[in-house]
């Protein structure tokens, strides 16, 4: 059953007697499996021989006791931004395109190969397990408070770059499904049932038996609810309003400064115009463009990382007495200088809960500071008296002050909380 694929690392392939596969999704040394660059190639070697094969049905699970996925390897990620933004303009687009879509390209070999394919999901399964969840012909899972499904790319200033911006609101709606992709809610349990996100939720530890059952009755099917011949893309005026009513809602939010929310809501409004093929293609140009941009890395850096620096710092009797001063007096500075400058809240700094009007549709190819000289002087001005603040921190450290300064809705994520202040000017890419 096995002989033409490679070897797994990432996975691993388990012949049942009953004439189904398990595809267990177990990354060496991780707690957590995510998806690497060698588990979206393996992924794919897999979709291509499921087309060959004579297997009756796939059940894919996790071999972690933790949960399915966590969603990217945020670490290659970064080295795949800086690959991108060293390449020349007029070739970051196919750079990207080529690199990401490989995952939602295995996915869609995954659900088209003719073999019903069934997921036990017994924790929590976001992002890229999310979106391969997503690519299952039929999804269980367990009744547990640690078995979710969500797409949180939009927090660290990413979208779903696998057919998530397409799978999830042709499944549940295009309402809820704009509420997971933009507020990162999570679904699980009978809420997830409801909404038709999973077909059955059963007790702990029956995630396995229950789609080994759907897989050998007769109820087995490999046909995805968009493929189907009766399937019709949707007219645009059966959901303008709704797209424009989410758009102007993140425009308030974030005042036009963040591109994720908005790149969100490109994808899903041309793609549900279109048959899935076109659609997940849609979504990787839209994504290709994204991820060119610092706001994404930027994000990454202050939400992802700080917050797991913050968390380590908290389990260890933190913060320390450098952060917690660091923090107080970085804000401390930077509430004087939007008293003295108010109109630097319209970049988002010192964020007091007045509604202000968006300063702009689009984030600019530049951050919006930097088309503003004046308020630009005032930040480098305050950003050279707090440099010495910071000097003596470590990365950790320098990494929770920026997570406290965000989460304190003091210095926006999207530039980089101080971190990325200070160096402003040098944070956008070369156009060469």
């Amino acid at each position: 059953m096995t002989e033409s694929l490679p070897k797994l690392t990432q996975f691993r392939l388990e012949p049942q007697a009953n004439g189904l596969v398990h595809l267990v999704f177990d990354c060496p040394d991780r707690s957590m499996n995510v998806f690497s660059n060698a588990a979206i190639h393996e992924l794919g070697a897999f979709a291509e021989w499921l087309h060959q094969s004579a297997v009756r049905g796939v059940v894919v699970r996790s071999g972690k006791a933790s949960g399915f996925c966590a969603g990217a390897d945020l670490t290659e990620l970064g080295v795949a931004y800086d690959m991108i933004v060293a390449a020349r303009s007029a070739d970051r687009f196919d750079i990207a395109f080529d690199h990401f879509f490989p995952l939602s390209h295995a996915i869609r070999r995954l659900e088209t190969a003719g073999k019903p394919v069934a997921v036990a999901i017994a924790g929590v399964a976001l992002g890229g397990g999310c979106e391969l969840a997503l690519g299952c012909h039929y999804r269980v899972l367990a009744d547990s408070p640690r078995a979710l499904l969500g797409l949180p790319e939009s927090a660290v200033g990413l979208l779903p770059g696998a057919g998530g911006t397409q799978r999830m609101p042709r499944l549940v709606g295009i309402e809820l499904g704009l509420e997971v992709l933009l507020q990162g809610r999570n679904l699980g349990g009978q809420q997830a049932l409801d909404a038709g996100l999973v077909h059955a939720v059963v007790e702990a530890g029956e995630e396995v038996a229950a789609v080994e059952a759907w897989l050998l009755s007769e109820a087995a099917h490999a046909v995805q609810p968009w493929d189907r011949p009766e399937a019709a893309a949707l007219a645009h005026s059966d959901y303008e309003t709704t797209i424009t009513v989410h758009r102007t809602r993140e425009l308030a939010r974030m005042l036009g400064h963040e591109p994720a929310p908005l790149a969100i809501l490109d994808c899903v409004e041309l793609g549900l115009m279109q048959p899935i093929d076109g659609a997940i293609r849609s979504e990787m140009a839209v994504f290709a463009h994204l991820i060119q941009r610092p706001e994404p890395r930027n994000m990454i850096r202050t939400m992802f990382l700080g917050k797991q620096a913050a968390d380590k710092s908290k389990r260890g009797g933190g913060p320390s007495a450098r952060v917690t001063d660091a923090v107080a007096s970085i804000e401390a500075s930077v509430r004087s200088a939007v008293a003295r400058y108010p109109r630097l809240r319209e970049a988002g700094l010192v964020s007091d809960g007045r509604t202000l009007p968006p300063v702009q549709n689009r984030p600019r190819p530049n951050f919006w500071l930097l088309d503003h000289p004046d308020l630009l002087a005032a930040v480098e001005a305050m950003s050279a008296k707090l440099r010495p603040t910071i000097s003596g921190l470590s990365d950790d450290e320098l990494l929770e002050v920026d997570y406290q300064l965000a989460a304190r809705m003091v210095l926006p994520a999207y530039i980089g909380s101080i971190s990325g202040l200070l160096q402003i000017r040098s944070d956008m890419p070369s156009a060469t």
